[in-house]
């Protein structure tokens, strides 16, 4: 027994003067917080370059100008104040930001009208070059369910032991370790809308609209370990606690619902820049059916010549498919005949698909351009000049093109003149509703003002 406790005794005093020692150098006017600095840096999503590439794509397939506004949305379930701001009371900033990130054809125009009446009230602005928006973005947070899932696991050990022959001086005759292990994670999801309405009528516009979720977690973990010592007890303990950012998740869902709603309205095929996993957009593929089977083979040749030319194939535009066009389709897809060529929905839906989003792609549709402005003479002189050869010729060679029998030679040469007055005006209305008809059936076109 004196062999034990002389042991315990040579144990227990390092233990103990260790512990004094520490205990010393605690000055509690010395404590310090060292806190982390880091520097501004921008604020990069995985949507980030998604979005400029849209702006890209929408110059590389010839998309018209869009202006868009974006109503007030926020937070409509109310869940940011209750919760003390778990998510943003106010999105329309990051919408903001995400559509003038876009550029290209897309122009954004905020909607702020006190800003606007107090800039009318000062003198300094008016609203004779104001742009006028096309659409206008509703929507908001419409779903914050938290709670969804919560798992934990908790894992508890100890050993106990007593000494019957210890020192009278010692507490207490036991010695214990303790340990304890707990998880807990919990899963929540955050759900926004939006839709787009035409901004003369105020009307939806159908199927542009986009529901999109996203799942957030929060997990707690700690850790305990304790040791007691015939009494004294020394242990260790932490926790910590890690929430996915709410705010940033909202940030993400907005970018990705801007992508989808500006590309479907333009008929674009977004879902290129979303990953190489992401299905095509059921109504821009529908579109581009209608298109497809509702316009002139002429039609559709032009435009999958316009495509070839953007993929690398020097082919020219001129509806029909002449040697160049059917060897450009057949090294596209090698099921297309070249002696005996035929365009399918399958190959003009795989080549609206394989443009190249780049910077070279957008030189060879400013190149397209040029090509355009230099050579549209033909197609209109045959249609325009008939009329105007008419009209123009001399009293002489008026009964020549006229099929019916001149009874009466001399009326004859005084009604032209008048006609002609009465037939000037009438060119001027068809080439208005002209560029309707060569949009053909796409999604979110922009009426014209005789349409209206």
């Amino acid at each position: 027994m004196e062999r034990f406790t002389c042991n315990y005794r040579l144990l227990l005093f390092p233990l103990l003067l260790l512990l004094l020692t520490s205990c010393a150098s605690l000055d509690p006017a010395d404590v310090d917080v060292q806190l982390p600095e880091s520097a501004p840096q921008a604020k990069i999503t995985s949507y980030s370059q998604a979005l400029r590439e849209l702006g890209l794509m929408s110059e590389i397939y010839g998309s018209s100008l869009v202006k868009i506004q974006s109503n007030p949305i926020g937070d409509n379930t109310g869940t940011s104040g209750s919760t003390g701001g778990e998510i943003p009371r106010d999105i329309t900033e990051m919408i903001k930001s995400s559509l003038n990130s876009i550029g290209g054809k897309i122009t954004f125009i905020p909607y702020d009208p006190a800003f606007i009446q107090n800039q009318i009230v000062t003198g300094y602005s008016t609203f004779d070059k104001k742009l006028i928006p096309d659409v206008v973005i509703s929507g908001g947070i419409t779903e914050f369910d938290r709670g969804l899932e919560t798992r934990g696991t908790n894992t508890d050990a100890g050993v106990e032991a007593s000494f019957t022959n210890a020192p009278k001086w010692t507490p207490s005759n036991t010695a214990s370790i303790d340990y304890g292990d707990s998880d807990k994670i919990g899963l929540a999801r955050i759900t926004l809308d939006f839709n787009l309405l035409d901004f003369q009528t105020m009307a939806g516009i159908s199927r542009m609209n986009t529901v999109n979720s996203m799942e957030v977690s929060k997990g707690m973990a700690e850790r305990e370990l304790g040791i007691t010592l015939f009494g004294p007890t020394f242990g260790r303990k932490g926790s910590i606690k890690k929430v996915q950012g709410r705010h940033a998740a909202v940030r993400v869902l907005v970018e990705a619902s801007m992508m989808q709603v500006v590309g479907k309205y333009l008929n674009l095929p977004y879902w290129k820049l979303l990953g190489e996993d992401t299905l095509p957009d059921e109504v821009v593929m529908s579109a581009l059916s209608q298109e497809f089977y509702s316009t002139s083979e002429p039609k559709r040749i032009s435009k999958a010549q316009e495509w070839l030319f953007l993929i690398g194939h020097d082919v020219q535009i001129t509806g029909s498919l002449d040697s160049k066009t059917a060897t450009a389709l057949n090294s596209f897809d090698p099921t297309i005949s070249v002696q005996s060529p035929a365009l399918n929905y399958t190959t003009y839906a795989a080549l609206f698909q394989a443009i190249p989003i780049k910077n070279e792609t957008l030189g060879r549709r400013q190149l397209l351009a040029q090509m355009s402005r230099t050579a549209p003479a033909p197609a209109p002189t045959r249609a325009v000049e008939k009329p105007r050869a008419v009209s123009a010729a001399a009293p002489a060679s008026e009964p020549a093109p006229v099929s019916s029998p001149a009874p009466a030679p001399a009326p004859a040469p005084s009604r032209p003149a008048q006609p002609v007055a009465q037939a000037a005006p009438a060119p001027t209305t068809p080439p208005a509703a002209a560029p309707s008809t060569d949009s053909g059936t796409s999604i979110g076109r922009k009426l014209t003002e005789q349409e209206w």
